[in-house]
């Protein structure tokens, strides 16, 4: 952290409440680009956590929350959705300090993040006298009825809501017991690409950040892919309960694997020396496709085996 002078450090803790709060004001009330601006709001957690130390930093986090608690009229979902992203900027700020690999720090906060979201919803379930298991499935009806209901206002055919009205059940179902995977590839992802974006504004702000190497030459595990064929023949061989656990183990490899695919893409637009534009170009077209989203998986997978960077040969 830069030495800041007092009189500074009390004006950067205010513009650092004001720019957070203005994400999570827009976040709240522009639909669509209030999610994106959204995945923000770790990264400038982490940044103000750096820049003012542990218990100043702290500050930006606590006041905000109270906030939005008022602003939101208490506890709900949306509330747990933003504290949940204070939480990971500034548990990413505290463990990068620590000095970890890659791997651990990732892992770690993580960990921290669905812990202490655990926490809050078992909290505000008790409060509310219900099933954590309830509340949640109440959540996804809430959220499909909604959908539906846009589906009408935007003119959708009658055969069209017919049909996925007929699949609602299914749906519900699916969505309620893939939801643990879907939180922790959710956090793991934002993990992630905080740690990507701090890797490129923390040296332009004097602010340390541990040198993990060229990210883009990261590799999974090599027993990741046990994880891969128990989760898939789970999938194939049992139901109920157990095929969704396969389900669940499935969905948050496929992300891991996504990682290591962005990273052979990233290598390959580096080595081509490609402009800034193009890059964002073809990220933006993997994020938007899903043909080239589940490529990008595919080409993380088999990795292990095709060696597509030749990892091995550059280092000999």
């Amino acid at each position: 952290m830069l030495p800041i002078g007092r009189s500074s450090v009390g004006t950067e803790l205010l513009i650092g409440i004001v720019v957070v709060g203005l994400l999570l004001f827009s976040a709240t009330h522009i639909p669509v680009i209030g999610f994106f601006v959204s995945l923000f709001i770790p990264l400038l957690i982490f940044f103000y956590r750096l820049r003012l130390g542990r218990r100043i930093g702290g500050i930006v986090p606590v006041v905000l929350g109270a906030i939005m608690a008022l602003y939101l009229g208490g506890a709900s979902f949306e509330l747990l959705f933003f504290f949940e992203l204070m939480v990971m900027g500034y548990v990413l700020g505290e463990v990068l300090e620590q000095r970890l690999s890659v791997e651990k720090t990732v892992l770690l906060t993580v960990g921290i993040v669905m812990v202490s979201g655990g926490v809050c919803l078992t909290v505000y379930s008790a409060f509310l006298g219900v099933g954590t298991g309830e509340m949640i499935s109440d959540y996804v009806d809430r959220n499909l009825q909604m959908t539906m209901a846009l589906y009408q206002s935007i003119g959708m055919s009658e055969e069209m809501i017919d049909a996925v009205s007929e699949s609602l059940e299914t749906i519900r179902f699916f969505l309620v017991h893939v939801l643990p995977a879907l939180a922790i590839s959710s956090v793991l992802f934002m993990t992630w690409m905080t740690l990507v974006m701090a890797k490129f504004v923390a040296p332009r702000f004097g602010l340390a950040y541990p040198d993990f190497g060229r990210l883009n030459l990261w590799r999974a595990p090599e027993f990741l892919i046990w994880g891969v064929i128990g989760s898939g023949g789970i999938l194939l061989f049992a139901d109920g309960r157990l095929r969704m656990a396969g389900v669940n183990g499935l969905i948050i490899l496929m992300t891991i694997y996504f990682f290591v695919g962005i990273a052979i893409v990233s290598y390959y637009l580096e080595k081509k020396q490609l402009p800034l534009f193009l890059r964002i170009c073809v990220y933006s077209f993997i994020a938007l496709q899903q043909i080239a989203f589940f490529l990008v998986i595919g080409i993380g997978l088999f990795d292990m085996w095709l060696n597509f960077r030749k990892l091995e040969t550059q280092k000999e």
